[in-house]
């Protein structure tokens, strides 16, 4: 072979070697528009308290590398906690002043700054916040401002490219990339309630981006950057946001009044596991358990029953118990909505006109825990509730279980000593005669649903019999 044909050979593996490389990058997803035609529309948030508290938005120089510290004594150092200040992000959603952040960035503010990315600042008024959703709604006396489109639905798929804006750490106008991990993620608050369907990412948020928005790859938002998972105070990949559809219901109740109201059902629910399923007559586990119906609540009067599985709620499937706050919360109060739920074993369709749930009510469409039990041949000693009990517990009737015998049907299901029994089946359990009656009647080898109250919450629990 010549040198001319050695040197032809080398070209073409090159290019060989070099046209996967060239494929891949071309398939790589474009930022630059995004971010361009968006970041004037991205706001940092300055808020004063008139006492100090531990802020997500403020830097802490202990815990920043070597050079970020460097950074900020340049700079002229980040606020300290004597100076009392926070810092997040948040949107411009119209051109009239209205800015979207999260509640937990303004909560308690004494003032609020935002400053633009042209370096113009205006003091924000807080039109009115939403701690459930974590939403709060701002307005700046000004006009002609950039704002940002607002998706039309929840249509993220996971594997998507999305990318965020904000100031993490204080540093302005950062941007991330990554991609939807999750969607529909439920993370109950402190209350245990759980309103919120959040958008899990693996994009680079930290404390500062707080409020910020995330976008796909049309440039419209799609969530609102809200809570990090983190053991070292920084990013990990584990990021979530508040979705779009709950953002715009949101923003358009405080705009419109100041407050937000949500759809409020009346009801306690747990998950369905195996046994339950398998007792409920389900041909999988699936749908939101009803534990427990508030007095005079929207369940109550629709005749939603303890021990009802409810699969269908206004024409959308309940995969789980945590999917049917989100899918309540959206409804608006006084809808007529059609509820499917299972009922000794038979799929029922009762209309619930859902009730209203104000942003102060104490009422909570919470998730219970798991648990088991039952007695005689199920391996307990129960004797019949004393009045105290009743009475504590607002019922009218149980029994309370003394002891549970090793390796019975109690025991493997887990009911403990000093659980109350209401229901087996679908018996209703006065006293420690009908309790013995109900289990008499069971059949072997069946799978059946134990009501029972624990530590004052009540809950379901599958039993399998023995043959």
């Amino acid at each position: 072979m010549n040198v001319m044909s050695r040197a032809l050979s080398f070209v073409v593996v090159s290019c060989a070697l070099l046209l996967p490389a060239l494929v891949s990058a071309s398939a790589l997803p474009e930022f630059r528009d995004i971010v361009q035609k968006n970041s004037p529309a991205v706001v940092k948030i300055v808020v004063q308290h008139s006492a100090a508290r531990n802020s997500q938005g403020q830097p802490d120089p202990e815990q920043m590398p070597e050079y970020l510290r460097r950074f900020f004594e340049f700079r002229g150092g980040p606020p300290t906690p004597q100076d009392q200040m926070a810092l997040g992000s948040g949107f411009i959603v119209s051109s009239d002043g209205y800015i979207v952040t999260n509640n937990h960035v303004v909560e308690g503010a004494d003032s609020v700054l935002v400053r633009l990315s042209d370096r113009r600042e205006f003091d924000a008024e807080v039109i009115g916040t939403d701690p459930r959703s974590d939403l709060a709604l701002l307005r700046v006396d000004a006009k002609d401002l950039p704002s940002l489109t607002l998706a039309d639905g929840d249509d993220l798929e996971v594997g998507e490219w999305v990318l965020a804006i904000g100031s993490p750490f204080g540093l302005d106008y950062s941007v991330a990339a990554g991609i939807v991990s999750a969607k529909g993620r439920s993370l109950p608050t402190e209350n245990n309630e759980n309103y919120v369907p959040f958008i899990q990412t693996d994009v680079a948020i930290n404390p500062g981006n707080s409020g910020g928005p995330l976008f796909n790859m049309d440039g419209e938002v799609v969530g609102v950057n809200s809570q990090i998972f983190t053991r070292s105070g920084g990013s990990i990949g584990l990021s979530f946001a508040i979705p779009v559809s709950v953002v715009r219901n949101v923003v358009d109740q405080l705009k419109a009044g100041g407050r937000v109201t949500r759809g409020w059902l009346g009801v306690t629910i747990q998950d369905v596991d195996k046994n339950l399923a398998e007792s409920f007559g389900l041909d999988r586990p699936r749908g939101a358990l009803v534990v427990q119906v508030a007095q005079d609540g929207p369940a109550e009067k629709a005749g939603l029953q303890a021990g009802d599985v409810i699969t269908s709620f206004g024409g959308e499937d309940i995969p789980a118990s945590a999917d049917l706050p989100h899918i309540v919360g959206l409804v608006a109060p006084d809808t007529v909505v059609p509820v499917v739920v299972v009922r000794d074993k038979q799929q029922k369709t009762l209309k619930v006109k859902v009730g209203g749930l104000e942003a102060d009510d104490s009422f909570s469409l919470g998730g219970g825990q798991g648990g088991a039990g039952q007695g005689g041949r199920l391996g307990m000693v129960v004797e019949t509730a004393p009045s105290e009990i009743l009475e504590r517990l607002g019922i009218n009737g149980g029994v309370v279980v003394r002891e549970v015998l090793p390796d019975s049907v109690a025991a493997s299901a887990g009911v403990l000593p000093g659980d109350v029994i209401t229901l087996v089946g679908s018996s209703p359990i006065k006293s420690a005669e009908a309790y013995t009656a109900a289990v008499d009647q069971l059949k072997g080898g069946s799978s059946v649903p134990l009501r029972l109250i624990r530590r004052g919450s009540p809950l379901f629990i599958g039993l399998k019999l023995k043959d």
